[in-house]
């Protein structure tokens, strides 16, 4: 995780993990927090443990202001990081695993419903499922061949997998995030 994080910037003045299972996160460029935490729900989820329990994790994105910069993220403040939070205390309620608060209310509900909706195939991927997912999302020219060769397995399994992750709607709810979010902050 923390190498992911660090993907992102240096801890603790970008990131920082609390209490063992809670993190905060800063991302610069507001269109690029959905492949953020694209990337860390594959991480989570690509984890193998001993139960029949997937790992999961609930995700919170808030976009505005940084009014002040602590010498650690968890000491920093402003509009992005009260959306945040307001958003955070709302997924569980909510019964979703990731959303966004901005200061428009109907762009909100727009994305959060997309979010939503990816969310139905999103939440179910497997440990091998987010494997794949993962190499897709940090490597967005992957072929199938190479993706085949990295995870051991043929060319045809890759392709069934590919289908069963959703990685092209993935893809697509990335792709049309950036655009509305790219919108909004002009």
């Amino acid at each position: 995780m923390k190498q992911q994080l660090n993907k992102w910037g240096k801890s603790p003045q970008a990131w920082e993990i609390l209490w063992g299972d809670f993190f905060r996160l800063e991302i610069a460029k507001a269109e690029d927090v959905l492949q953020a935490a694209l990337e860390i729900k594959a991480l989570i989820k690509s984890i193998e443990v001993a139960t029949e329990v997937n790992l999961d994790v609930r995700m919170a994105i808030g976009v505005g202001e940084k009014t002040f910069s602590g010498e650690r993220i968890s000491e920093s403040n402003g509009e992005a990081f009260v959306m945040g939070g307001e958003k955070f205390e709302k997924l569980k309620k909510e019964k979703i695993m990731l959303g966004i608060q901005t200061r428009r209310e109907d762009f909100d509900q727009d994305v959060n419903l997309f979010l939503k909706l990816a969310s139905l195939f999103m939440d179910k991927w497997t440990v091998s499922s987010a494997k794949l997912i993962g190499l897709v999302l940090e490597n967005p020219k992957i072929t199938q061949e190479e993706i085949g060769q990295i995870l051991g397995i043929k060319q045809n399994s890759v392709n069934g997998r590919w289908n069963r992750a959703n990685v092209d709607e993935t893809l697509i709810v990335k792709q049309v995030f950036r655009k509305k979010i790219l919108k909004l902050i002009k």
